[in-house]
């Protein structure tokens, strides 16, 4: 089955998961009928609860799911998700509030009925989630405590949330409804499970090593990891997979890199180039050889096609890291297909993986034109951004007809998408993957 076939499939599942407990509750016997704006309020709170629901599921790394559309789309789409869930939950009491005034009572959470204190401590764990996934960098929480309360305060949220529903039980007479709503419920708790213990489990068995510890410019290392025990696993370069350095596999936050070694290597080993850019990533040069390791992939759909004979590589800062994958296994594969790689880096010296990419020019038909923000007086070469102008100084006609691949910072990928499409390359025809998941 081909990606966007899949991609729909997914996407009718999951408007099945929410809509379909909603609709089932207007079959069957009905309770007494109520006026037009209650029955719009309880509409949303039990669409809401459907999708804090489901919100496990998205975030669950489901290789069959997350394969047709990366793992970065499925991430942004459960952030987007969680808005219009608490835009739902919240638009619950609020238009109880308004149409009936007296229920405000119900904000008196000492006096008011436990099925109304869940509510409210549902409510609250949701505002307090999204305040702080949108402001977690101004608000200078570090992400392995954001991770951690994100997580609590999602399941504070859902299990409330359900007590409240139980609570009210309005549309809840019919047994098969209950029933229903039970095997909803066990199916989001058997997701957790998979989460937080059959996952762990089996990367418990299958660790890594560190063998190597490689410094590299532009503040990166590089960590190449042995299995241990196990034979590894194969992935597509381009690719990532999630790291978990100290601990083990059952801890709450695992870290997303990219994986920068050849796709060709046979022995299992894996290398990730990480760059230090504070918290987690400024401890990474300090790893001993010989720590365990533990690592869950691959994921992602930024990977090799066979859309075109050309293959174009814009790359900024870190998001060099997948670049060299796809470089290296091409080299290894002696796959003489022209490729052009296009890196925007701050300064000469910052350069990351510099030398061997002048190494590689000279083995394979790679051509590397460098971008520099802040060069030297003595610099020739290209400076400043990354533009359609750019493209049309490097690149061979027929724009539309190369493939491409995009990585980097958010502000320079919007860049580069608008720059090709004012050389009118298609959707289909370019690769985008925004490494940024909390």
């Amino acid at each position: 089955m081909s990606y966007g076939f899949r991609s729909i499939g997914w996407l009718l599942i999951y408007l099945f998961f929410i809509l379909a407990p909603l609709f089932a509750l207007l079959l069957g016997a009905m309770p007494p009928a109520r006026d037009f704006w209650t029955e719009f309020s309880v509409a949303l709170g039990y669409a809401g609860l459907a999708m804090m629901g489901l919100q496990v599921g998205l975030t669950a790394r489901f290789r069959y799911v997350t394969e047709p559309l990366g793992e970065d789309v499925i991430y942004h789409f459960h952030r987007r998700i969680s808005l219009i869930a608490v835009g739902l939950v919240i638009a619950h009491p609020i238009i109880l509030f308004v149409i009936r005034p007296d229920l405000l009572a119900l904000l008196n959470f000492i006096e008011a009925p436990w099925r109304a204190r869940f509510a409210a401590l549902s409510t609250y764990s949701l505002i307090a989630l999204v305040i702080m996934a949108l402001w977690r960098v101004q608000l200078k929480i570090r992400y392995e405590t954001w991770h951690l309360t994100h997580i609590v305060l999602a399941l504070v949220a859902l299990v409330a949330g359900v007590l409240h529903m139980i609570g009210w039980s309005f549309y809840l007479d019919d047994p098969w409804k209950r029933g229903l709503w039970i095997a909803l419920i066990v199916f989001w708790l058997g997701l957790l499970l998979y989460i937080r213990v059959f996952k762990p489990l089996f990367m418990l068995r299958k660790p890594y090593r560190i063998t190597a510890v490689r410094q590299e410019r532009g503040g990166t290392t590089t960590l190449l990891m042995q299995p241990e025990g196990h034979s590894g696993f194969r992935f597509l370069p381009g690719q990532f997979g999630w790291l978990t350095v100290w601990g083990n596999p059952f801890n709450i936050t695992g870290h997303p890199f990219s994986f920068s070694s050849s796709a060709e290597v046979q022995d299992g080993r894996v290398e990730m180039s990480i760059r230090n850019l504070g918290d987690f990533t400024s401890r990474i040069q300090s790893l001993p050889i010989g720590q365990r390791v533990y690592l869950d992939g691959p994921y992602g759909a930024f990977t090799l096609g066979k859309h075109a004979d050309m293959r174009i590589l814009v790359a900024g800062g870190v998001g060099i890291t997948p670049m060299m994958s796809i470089i290296r296994t091409q080299a290894d594969r002696g796959d003489q297909r022209p490729i052009i790689l296009i890196y925007g880096s701050k300064d000469w010296e910052s350069i990351t993986f510099r030398e061997e990419l002048d190494a590689l020019e000279k083995r394979m038909n790679l051509t590397v034109v460098h971008v520099l923000t802040h060069p030297s007086a003595e610099w020739a070469g290209e400076r400043g951004f990354i533009d359609a102008e750019l493209f049309k100084r490097h690149l061979p006609p027929g724009y539309a007809e190369h493939e491409y691949f995009i990585c980097g910072p958010n502000v320079m990928m919007d860049a580069i998408e608008k720059a090709l499409s004012e050389l009118n390359v298609p959707l289909s025809r370019y690769h985008s993957e925004r490494y940024h998941f909390a």
